[in-house]
């Protein structure tokens, strides 16, 4: 394995990426290399149980001096491409021209000013996604130098799916990289020299949540708990509802107990009826982690400089506009998938607050509808009315799978949605804002 990986590292050093990435790229391959599929049958686990809830644990605020130990990271490597966009998703518009970036740079002002803390804040940025924002965030000089609140991520290469050689592409070399997936936190905070800096400086602990997720603030009652907890690592989790049924759930291990992440290419097909019974596998990953930076730091140490996540094989073509082009593997890790690497890790269930992510423009059309409330600290919380659960959209892909068509839908307004509990829309629908959409609703326009 190691002859055939030579033409990687080679590449991999060209482009002058750091001895931890290539580590955990090379651990990525052999897997690959071995054919393990690095599926997770329905036998060999046992549905979680059993975890501590928010409201019994989040009791107790984090001090001042707590707080100046830890770290806000936010990841912000997505460009949103399946939505249509080109830059970086955190700069897509939410409310009132407010960007995801502009409401999470509100969310640390606000916890800075609440507490009399400088809370250091960092964004894990991509290559795609390094430039546009590093510019949107110069209009906050409060918040430092752009520059230094960027952690930058690393890239991989792709491999040709017929000979597991690095794919060539000379009609665009860009095309031979793509982005390793969050579990890249890993080696990039390593790599970079950034976790022994964070260290040298008397930090701690460390919260990270994706830069679309409004609703992952640093709440100061669980940064509490969880540091008086001297746990490593602690993943948040919340209750699945139907919406949720294709995403990744916690589970643990059938032979130890241990906690681990199952996604659903993890899965095998014989068992995605199981995968997606939301009423025995009960909860999600928010990918809201709680991270110990000194126990992190051991665990890397301990395992020669990486985490041992498993992969994630995605079988693509080297240019993904282009069926017709060589087909390629793209493998990434996840970044909770890290739970399983720390014999002591834990998970809590919060409430469905913490969790407000934009993956589709179905998220998006409720995220700018009343169903959510955006607060003065620039937090996206369910309204009231809600209970908790958000509205189920479905929403026709030939004519909203992209950001451009929802908002020459949403031209005329943005309809309510505060008591609506699904709504389908079949069809090039439009919206005003005095539309009212309660219980289930189906809107079919269709010719």
């Amino acid at each position: 394995m190691s002859a055939s990986f030579d033409p990687f590292r080679q590449k991999m050093e060209s482009a002058g990426l750091s001895k931890a990435a290539i580590a955990a790229f090379e651990r990525s391959y052999g897997l690959l290399a071995a054919n393990e599929s690095g599926l997770i049958p329905e036998s060999a686990i046992t549905p979680a149980q059993g975890l501590p809830l928010y409201e019994d644990v989040a009791t107790t605020q984090a001090t001042p001096d707590l707080l100046a130990k830890t770290v806000l990271l936010k990841l912000n490597g997505g460009l949103g491409t399946g939505m249509g966009l080109e830059k970086a998703k955190s700069l897509l518009p939410v409310r009132d021209g407010q960007t995801f970036l502009d409401l999470i740079v509100r969310q640390v002002l606000a916890a800075r000013k609440a507490t009399g803390s400088d809370l250091k804040f960092l964004l894990l940025n991509s290559f795609s996604t390094s430039e546009d924002t590093l510019a949107h965030l110069a209009k906050y000089p409060e918040l430092g130098k752009p520059s230094d609140l960027e952690l930058m991520q690393n890239k991989v290469p792709k491999i040709d799916a017929a000979t597991l050689a690095p794919v060539e592409w000379s009609v665009d070399r860009d095309h031979e990289w793509c982005p390793p997936g969050h579990g890249d936190l890993y080696p990039a905070i390593l790599g970079s020299g950034m976790l022994q800096q964070l260290l040298d400086a008397g930090y701690r602990y460390l919260f990270v949540s994706n830069s679309d997720n409004l609703g992952a603030t640093l709440d100061l009652g669980l940064l509490g708990w969880f540091a008086a907890s001297g746990k490593p690592f602690v993943m948040e989790v919340t209750a699945r509802t139907a919406a949720d049924r294709k995403g990744g759930h916690l589970a643990s291990r059938a032979t130890d107990g241990q906690l681990l992440l199952r996604e659903s290419a993890q899965c095998p097909d014989e068992d995605m009826d199981a995968f997606q019974d939301i009423s025995k596998h009960r909860y999600f990953n928010t990918n809201n982690l709680w991270l110990r930076l000194d126990l992190l730091a051991e665990a890397l140490d301990a395992n020669g400089g990486l985490l041992p996540l498993p992969v994630i094989k995605n079988k693509k073509t080297v240019d993904p506009r282009d069926k017709k082009s060589p087909a390629v593997y793209q493998l990434e890790t996840a970044m909770g998938a890290a739970i399983e690497c720390f014999a002591d890790a834990g998970a809590v269930v919060v409430p469905r607050t913490r969790f407000a992510p934009v993956k589709t423009t179905a998220d998006l059309l409720a995220l700018r509808s009343d169903a959510y409330v955006i607060t003065d600290d620039g937090r996206a919380v369910l309204a009231p009315e809600r209970n908790g659960i958000p509205p189920e959209i479905n929403l026709d892909g030939d004519h909203f799978k992209m950001v451009d068509q929802l908002d020459v839908a949403l031209a005329g307004g943005v309809p309510s949605l505060i008591r609506c509990k699904r709504l389908d829309v079949k069809g090039p629908a439009k919206f005003t804002s005095s539309d009212v959409y309660e219980g289930d609703a189906v809107v079919d326009v269709r010719s």
